[in-house]
């Protein structure tokens, strides 16, 4: 068994990753980039002990107008969602779409391995498949007594 020197500011990134992501759940799903507003698709991770998925709410996109960046700590997701345009000679139109650029970044709780990275575009929600690194799959050791 290696010995793992201790570090207390490891435990200080651990509670500001935390803090981050309570902060960020509490925060609307658009900013205000100081040209205009940028949305933020929801997001739904989930975590075994080989992988995390993440799934992303994207609907409207095709799969070429995503921009996805993972490294080993996060994954950032950006595209962009055109207005078609459409002319109306009489009546009135009405929208609550959202159009324009968005961004996400979601922070990772475990290291990943993101050479290993599967993604699947289907019906407006993106998956991502994330493979934790090997040093991250063995944190946990039984110790038997006796």
């Amino acid at each position: 068994m290696a010995l793992v020197r201790y570090s207390p500011f490891r435990e200080m990134e651990t509670l500001q990753r935390q803090m981050n992501r309570l902060f960020n759940d509490l925060v609307p799903s658009t900013e205000f980039n100081g040209e205009q507003f940028v949305h933020a698709p929801a997001v739904e991770i989930s975590e075994n002990e080989e992988a995390i998925h993440v799934k992303l709410e994207v609907p409207g996109m095709e799969a070429k107008d995503l921009d996805i960046q993972v490294t080993k700590e996060a994954v950032y997701v950006s595209g962009e969602r055109r207005q078609e345009n459409t002319t109306e000679d009489n009546g009135v139109k009405r929208t609550e779409f959202r159009y324009g650029k968005f961004q996400r970044v979601i922070p990772l709780a475990t290291k990943i391995q993101n050479t290993d990275v599967k993604a699947d575009y289907k019906d407006g929600i993106l998956t991502l498949t994330l493979p934790k690194a090997e040093e991250e799959k063995n944190k946990i050791v039984k110790v038997n007594l006796g």
